[in-house]
């Protein structure tokens, strides 16, 4: 009987061994955290892509920035062939007509086919006061007035239509819709741009606008985390709003947490200090306004970015390259550099040197990078030119809608 059982056991050892001996290598299969990133045929194709990209592409990524004139010139094209820049925003200035503007974007996407990453070409496109649109366009009404009718089926329309609109003429980012809520009569920025001083009303509008531009183009939702309370115009000085975190997830942050929760792609951080929630920095430069309070406590994971670091809020007050580092260490995705092309090239460069110093790490520049792309493979972006576009029949759908609710 010894023996049978000692046999036994030599047996069952002998069976475990060449189980462990065939299992060898392949220890962690299946666990949920591999103890080493994944490399090579595992990456998904954009952190293949971002593997294969030079340092000038990923910095190139993180920028947005604006051009003279109505048609490409020398700078512009240095963004794109040296710079790599991730896209461009266009103003009144670089808008004459329907056709101009046309060509221009065009000329744009044709410049960048030699890059790996398609531009985003971005507007501020609100309606109202606040309009970029060539003249031979059908007007908008205002926020403020969409906000008086009150109906999210309007609202869900008038950025349906904007989208529509401005996707013919080659942009594909909208920086619109404004969730800041109209509570300081004083305030000389926002006013009308506004869709009410109600939180509800701004969040239900407002989400609504997005989710219509959302069909045919990116929607940026602005200015987290909130510039309707401020007395000073961010394009001047830096204004000071001495709310604390409590009045602000009560009252400011509403239609941004509205907005995230119907999923929300891209939001805009605003120039504004706020003393008892960060008293050194700006929002667009706090660590706690942007990583700890919009990603972190709000569980937004889409892309950040600045408004035009050229304004006065940041220029009268920091070094703009200095300022860019920050705001990318704070957790900004992408810095909107909209004037002065010097001002440009020192961002960019600022950004290059904090990554080869290491004082931007190469995980944390990647992390911004995927962002980037991501949305930009979301919405399926493309440097495709466009043969026409219809003034026409654009202003005669934008009519149809208006007369739909205003008569």
């Amino acid at each position: 009987m010894k023996k049978l059982l000692l046999l036994i056991l030599i047996v069952t050892v002998l069976v475990c061994g060449c189980t462990i001996g065939k299992n060898k290598g392949n220890e962690g299969k299946g666990q949920p955290f591999p103890t080493e990133p994944p490399k090579g045929e595992d990456l998904d194709p954009l952190q293949r892509q971002i593997e294969q990209m030079s340092i000038d592409e990923k910095i190139g990524q993180l920028v947005i920035v604006g051009l003279d004139g109505y048609e490409m010139d020398d700078n512009t094209q240095d963004m794109i062939n040296k710079y790599k820049v991730g896209g461009f925003i266009l103003f009144k200035r670089n808008i004459q007509s329907a056709e101009q503007t046309l060509s221009l974007i065009n000329s744009l996407k044709k410049a960048n086919t030699s890059n790996k990453a398609p531009l985003f070409i971005a507007v501020d496109e609100e309606g109202g006061s606040v309009s970029r649109m060539p003249d031979e366009f059908v007007k908008l009404p205002t926020s403020r007035a969409v906000g008086k009718i009150d109906s999210e089926e309007f609202a869900f329309e008038i950025g349906n239509t904007v989208g529509f609109q401005i996707k013919s003429l080659g942009f594909n980012m909208n920086f619109a819709p404004v969730l800041d809520i109209d509570s300081n009569p004083k305030n000389p920025v926002i006013g009308d741009r506004s869709f009410g001083a109600n939180p509800e009303i701004v969040s239900s509008l407002g989400t609504a606008v997005m989710n219509g531009l959302k069909t045919h183009v990116i929607s940026t939702v602005k200015h987290f985390p909130g510039h309707g309370d401020t007395s000073v115009d961010s394009h001047v000085g830096l204004p000071v709003i001495y709310h604390d975190i409590h009045r602000l997830k009560s009252f400011e942050l509403v239609p941004f947490k509205r907005a995230i929760e119907n999923g929300a792609d891209a939001v805009m951080i605003a120039h504004i200090l706020l003393p008892k929630v960060d008293e050194q920095n700006p929002a667009t430069l706090s660590k706690t306004v942007i990583t700890d309070i919009l990603r972190n406590e709000m569980k937004f994971d889409g892309l950040v970015i600045t408004d035009d670091m050229t304004m006065g809020a940041i220029v009268e007050n920091y070094d703009i390259g200095e300022a860019a580092v920050k705001s990318v260490m704070a957790g900004a995705d992408i810095i909107l550099v909209c004037h002065d092309s010097q001002k440009q090239i020192k961002v960019l460069e600022a950004l290059k040197q904090a990554a080869i110093d290491g004082v931007i790490s190469e995980s944390l520049l990647d992390e911004h990078v995927y962002r980037v792309l991501k949305l930009k493979q979301k919405y399926d972006l493309k440097d495709e030119t466009i043969e026409s576009v219809d003034v026409e029949a654009i202003n005669e759908e934008i009519s149809r809608m208006l007369n739909k609710y205003y008569n």
